[in-house]
Formats: C-alpha cells, sequence, structure tokens
C-alpha cells in the first residue's frame, strides 16, 4: 500500500512534490487570512467560540457555535451576554455570561457578569477586582449555531478522538486517490 504511494511521489518528481506543498501551503495561508479578516470586521480577537459549560442554559447549551462582534467603543448594557476572557488565566477560556451591572467611569465601562444557571455573580471568577473591565470582553453575541461545537469539545476532551479522526481522514484520502 505504501510503495504504490511512495511510487506516485516518484513520479511527481521534485517539481509535482513542491507544487503540491505550494497548493497545500496555499489553501492553510488562505485560511488564515480568512479568519484574520473576520477578526478585523468584527473587532474581536475570537469571532467565533464554543460554549464548554452548561452555566448559560437555556439561552445557550454546551456545545453551541457562537458569532461575535465588538465594535470600538462599544457600550455593553444590561442584559447583553458577553464573552470575556480573565486576566492572569494561563489558559485563556473564553467565559460567555450575561451583563447584569454595569457602571461607567471616566475611562472605560466596568461591568459585573453571571451566567444565567448560575446562582452566584461573577465577583470570583474575576481573581481580585470587583468588576470587569470592557477591554476584557472578547465580544457581543450576535448569533449561534446549536450544538455544532461538540466536535471541537469531543476532540479536546478525548485525545484519542482526535488521533482516530486524523488517522480516519488519512487513510480516507489515501484509499480514495485515483491511481491510473
Amino acid at each position: 500500500m505504501f510503495a504504490d504511494e511512495i511510487a506516485t511521489i516518484r513520479k511527481l518528481g521534485v517539481t509535482g512534490v513542491l507544487y503540491q506543498l505550494y497548493n497545500f501551503l496555499n489553501v492553510v495561508a488562505s485560511g488564515l487570512v480568512m479568519w484574520k479578516a473576520l477578526c478585523l470586521v468584527t473587532n474581536s480577537e475570537s469571532p467565533v467560540v464554543v460554549v464548554l459549560s452548561g452555566s448559560m442554559e437555556p439561552a445557550f447549551y454546551r456545545g453551541d457555535i457562537l458569532f461575535l462582534a465588538n465594535p470600538p467603543n462599544a457600550i455593553y448594557d444590561i442584559g447583553d451576554i458577553t464573552v470575556y476572557k480573565v486576566p492572569g488565566d494561563e489558559a485563556g477560556t473564553p467565559i460567555v455570561h450575561r451583563v447584569i451591572a454595569s457602571h461607567i467611569t471616566n475611562t472605560t465601562q466596568l461591568l459585573l457578569t453571571k451566567g444565567d444557571a448560575n446562582p452566584w455573580d461573577d465577583y470570583s471568577l474575576y481573581r481580585g477586582p470587583e468588576w470587569l473591565d470592557s477591554h476584557q470582553v472578547v465580544g457581543r453575541v450576535k448569533g449561534f449555531l446549536p450544538y455544532l461545537g461538540y466536535v471541537t469539545i469531543a476532540i479536546n476532551d478525548f485525545p484519542q478522538f482526535k488521533y482516530a479522526l486524523l488517522g480516519s481522514v488519512g487513510l480516507y484520502l489515501l484509499v480514495s486517490k485515483d491511481h491510473s
């Protein structure tokens, strides 16, 4: 099986292999450019996130994909669902919670958030400050797709699934090639 693949690569020659590598890198670069363009348009470092917990049920469930926007100098209203990152959090896990209180100072807006399914506010999550600085907000939720993020959750929670998925895609690509 691998002998056929090696023979195919030899038929391509150095120029053919370099051309295939160029095409692959072109696809990867195009994806990165589209992601960065989406980041610029939405003014968000992460315009698409997956809900990882049930803290926002029934508004959003674990595995929902959220689409974010973060207009410059946005003022967040009570009731807005925001995604934020806590400074000092090594993992940088985005937290999806609703704004329950707001305080505007001379330089910034301060927020207090809470998950809809949580009995308490997020004060303890902020790790020190009493309020969340609006500069920590990644974006405001503008739309969502239910449950499609479960693939991402499965890949992160079960590394075996990730390797099985990569292996099956690789095997499919090897088997499905036209060797004529």
